[in-house]
């Protein structure tokens, strides 16, 4: 499935797991066989927003997300710290710059020390285009163990704008699919209620709506709101709206 042909499969894809399978198999055909992917709408000066709520799709070993992402040494990354500040894509040769010349932080250090341990140092990092200064994405795309960083790059002066093209097509169309931690899932019925009050009903009117006493759409809402981890249903409207789990077509 080159360029064109995955082209018109994205377009079609109707969940992230389709889109991922589809992906990670085109992107190790050129050579990366570990990605990492990593999206969020709630950056501010000093954090990137609770990791719960980020859009993560990853084939690394579960031990690599855990350590990378869950233990925040992600936020010291030499190339995460690229990706903030450029778009487009970055060869990893920029990190062996860096140890060569030894301008790594003590924490970029730590991040450097757990890749290499983890066979994670060869690759090119995207950074996406952002549409508002609380959004931020990017993809790691880490090369097979048997390449080096001159033959990555040689694939990537070779076929770089596809895979720039096929990267930024993908990252699109993320952003259109539902995606939820599972802890943040809502049910059918907490969804049905968030939808009606983001139509502007009233309690009465959606317990009316809904066939179910006022009671029991505020037990939903508050549900909702739990399980968003949020404050107030506004908020839960806005935040469900953000995951794609509003007005969601079922199956």
């Amino acid at each position: 499935m080159r360029l064109r042909n995955y082209l018109s499969f994205v377009t079609r894809a109707k969940s992230l797991e389709e889109l991922w399978a589809a992906h990670t198999k085109e992107m190790a055909w050129f050579g990366f066989d570990r990605l990492l992917y990593g999206y969020t709408r709630y950056r501010t000066e000093t954090s990137f927003g609770d990791p719960e709520d980020f859009v993560i799709l990853s084939n690394h070993p579960k031990e690599y997300v855990e350590g990378f992402v869950y233990s925040g040494l992600y936020f010291h990354a030499p190339m995460l710290r690229w990706a903030l500040n450029n778009e487009g894509a970055g060869s990893w040769r920029l990190i062996n710059q860096m140890v060569a010349s030894r301008t790594l932080t003590p924490a970029e250090q730590k991040v450097y020390e757990f890749n290499r341990e983890m066979g994670v140092t060869v690759g090119y990092t995207i950074s996406f285009n952002s549409v508002s200064a609380r959004s931020k994405g990017a993809i790691s795309l880490c090369a097979r163990p048997d390449l080096g960083q001159d033959e990555v790059d040689a694939i990537w002066e070779a076929h770089g704008e596809d895979i720039l093209l096929m990267n930024n097509i993908a990252h699109l169309k993320i952003l259109t699919l539902p995606h939820v931690a599972p802890n943040r899932a809502l049910t059918r019925r907490q969804r049905e209620a968030l939808e009606w009050v983001g139509d502007g009903k009233t309690t009465q009117d959606i317990a009316m709506l809904m066939g179910l006493t006022p009671a029991t759409v505020e037990k939903h809402l508050r549900l909702a709101r739990e399980a968003l981890s949020v404050e107030t249903t506004a908020q839960a409207v806005m935040k469900a709206a953000l995951h794609n789990q509003m007005f969601v077509i079922e199956a």
